[in-house]
């Protein structure tokens, strides 16, 4: 009995020690836990690519159409491409069946979906399309209803019945309706939306008028303080679990579609596999520009298994149709060099071959399906004109140099804007037209109006031996990123509103990415600089935060740390430490602003996770305090 006693209070004891790294993790965010925090996903490794209704039809969709879309994907080499998944958006459904709560489709418009003598079913369509070599993708709410139903109130196709028929939505059946698409439908995608929880409340008079059941909104667009963000990620969280259930195989890819509300930045990676950073586009410049914003400067939130959306793309309609290819080019390069999901929405069985050049260009789509999963990093910002540097897996660069304006531009590109050292030959490839050039220390580009030039780079790294943390985005997680309060992003472009045309008072800013932390600027978008140096290459942060970076192969970290000289707060100190694994490697002596950079060095060799960890010693002030890890690096 003593041995037996020994033996499970051994056990106890181990089983505690394994779990300290967890309990240290509630109790302390900054703990160093020694592991990748998000979920280590098989799918969705790069970005989703394939075709969506929505733009094209809205809810005038039909089997016709879809399967139209289908066949021209697969015929046309786009499939081949990479663009594999067929999403239907708002518009499928018929009504709930009260009598046990299961969907039912509009066969009328997906006439596949008529069993005779059984329940509707779209397994016949998925089988389709997964005959084709294709997936099938669906759309819900996560509430009770649907956003056409508060939208688009003179659709023939909105859900039919009684006011419980007409509650699609996944509010009361998160299992049985995520249960019914993937594993009795076979539905490999599901995008969900959030008009249920955002529109429907009871001041709202089409709530009345078409009878709805009123609910008081969990989100509000306008105020991030009025929005209950635990609610929120706990109903996506929900899904996340059924799709884990009904889907063994782990093939399924969730995307939350939330208008970028409710703090998503800080927990979609967690949930999702992408979410949306914006409300829905349109066909307007100034409107892609203000979603192209929301995500741009995002960079540390995105990477492979979970990815930054802007929204489906809009090219060939309005200010991206055939007669515009200007700024078609560059809305599908932009969404490209950002690792946006790329999503035609547009009726591909008339496509014109102008068209189908843009999405078939094999160069610009493999920048986007880059293994390393590393979002274009802002390296030149402006209103005008900004450049955008994306590290490639192969060793080279891909950038984009993009004219925002209505004015022809000159547009210099420097061999330190693509991190090349600048005295050795750097070659370019025009991915437009295949053309191809070299130059030395920078080069100069004439850009028309709207146009944006996308090029592969290869030259001699400027550091020769490692990387820069702030040029493999994908491999760094913020785990905390010590934004307390979330606040609407100011510099995300304010267009005039394409629905209220110039009624109230104008659009304001609502994605709270402010103070989010950031590749090569702080996080409210100033240039690093610690006492007076200014560092081209770091990462941006606030205190009191933790940072997870993928080690592979690499025996040194190497930073220049210090308090920000654009930090709010200028008394209080911080402490920076690197851990490898858990374990702490290396520790800064408390630092205030003005200090000169310390030197913060560790030897990380067969270290998996590098942690780097900047805490706060005793806050006295609640301005935020940013800090600086100019020029980190990963060296052999």
């Amino acid at each position: 009995m003593r041995i037996r006693a020994l033996l499970a209070s051994a056990a106890i004891c181990s089983l505690l020690v394994s779990a300290l790294p967890a309990m240290a993790q509630a109790s302390d965010p900054l703990a160093a836990t020694g592991r990748w925090s998000i979920p280590e996903r098989s799918q969705a490794r790069t970005p989703p690519m394939g075709w969506n209704s929505w733009n094209a039809f809205r809810t005038e969709v039909d089997e016709a159409k879809v399967l139209g879309a289908a066949r021209a994907m697969v015929d046309s080499g786009l499939s081949a491409l990479g663009y594999t998944y067929v999403n239907i958006d708002d518009g499928w459904w018929l009504r709930r069946r009260q009598s046990d709560g299961r969907m039912e489709i509009r066969t009328g418009i997906f006439p596949s979906a008529h069993v005779e003598g059984r329940d509707s079913s779209f397994r016949p369509f998925t089988d389709t399309l997964h005959g084709m070599g294709l997936k099938a993708g669906i759309y819900t709410d996560i509430g009770r209803n649907a956003c056409s139903q508060a939208y688009d109130l003179h659709s023939p196709n909105l859900p039919e019945g009684t006011t419980a028929e007409r509650e699609v939505g996944l509010h009361g059946h998160v299992d049985q309706d995520i249960g019914l698409y993937f594993g009795e439908w076979g539905f490999d995608y599901v995008k969900v939306d959030a008009c249920g929880i955002n529109v429907y409340g009871p001041a709202n008079p089409i709530v009345a008028q078409y009878a709805y059941t009123p609910e008081t909104p969990l989100i509000d667009q306008v105020s991030i303080n009025r929005t209950d963000v635990p609610a929120v990620q706990a109903l996506y969280g929900e899904v996340a679990d059924a799709l884990a259930r009904h889907n063994p195989d782990g093939d399924y890819i969730l995307a939350i579609c939330n208008w970028g509300s409710a703090d998503v930045r800080t927990w979609g990676k967690n949930v999702g596999h992408m979410w949306r950073t914006s409300g829905d586009i349109t066909p307007t410049w100034t409107r892609m520009l203000h979603n192209f914003d929301s995500a741009s400067t995002r960079a540390l939130y995105a990477k492979p298994g979970a990815w930054n959306d802007p929204d489906i793309l809009f090219v060939g309609h309005g200010d991206f149709d055939q007669n515009h290819l200007t700024e078609a080019r560059s809305h599908f390069a932009l969404w490209a060099m950002i690792n946006a999901p790329l999503l035609i929405s547009y009726d591909l069985r008339q496509a014109p071959q102008s068209l189908m050049d843009i999405w078939g260009n094999a160069d610009i789509v493999r920048l986007n399906q880059d293994p390393g999963g590393h979002q274009a990093v802002i390296a030149y910002a402006s209103d005008d004109v900004q450049i955008l540097v994306k590290t490639l897996s192969n060793g080279k660069k891909a950038v984009a140099l993009f004219n925002r304006g209505l004015a022809e531009t000159e547009v210099t590109l420097t061999a330190a804007q693509l991190k090349l050292a600048g005295g050795a030959p750097i070659a370019l490839k025009n991915l437009w037209d295949k053309t191809t050039a070299t130059f030395t220390g920078e080069t100069k580009f004439t850009l028309t109006p709207r146009e944006t030039l996308v090029f592969e780079a290869s030259g001699e790294r400027t550091l020769s031996d490692g990387v820069y943390l702030s040029e493999i985005p994908g491999a760094v997680n913020v785990a905390v990123d010590g934004v307390i309060a979330p606040e609407p992003d100011p510099v995300v472009h304010r267009m005039r509103n394409a629905w209220g045309e110039t009624t109230g008072s104008g659009e304001r800013p609502t994605y709270t990415g402010w103070g989010g932390a950031q590749a090569d600027a702080t996080p409210y978008d100033q240039a690093l600089r610690i006492g007076g140096q200014g560092f081209e290459s770091g990462l941006g942060v606030l205190t009191n935060s933790r940072l997870e970076v993928r080690n592979e192969g690499y025996t040194r970290f190497e930073a220049q740390v210090g308090v920000d000289d654009s930090t709010r707060n200028t008394k209080d100190a911080v402490r920076f430490a690197v851990y490898g694994d858990g374990r702490l490697l290396s520790e800064s002596a408390p630092m205030i602003f003005g200090t000169a950079p310390a030197a913060l060095s560790a030897d990380v060799s067969g270290v998996r996770i590098v942690e780097i960890v900047a805490r706060s010693e005793g806050l006295t002030s609640d301005l935020p305090l940013v800090v600086t890890w100019g020029d980190a690096a990963l060296k052999r």
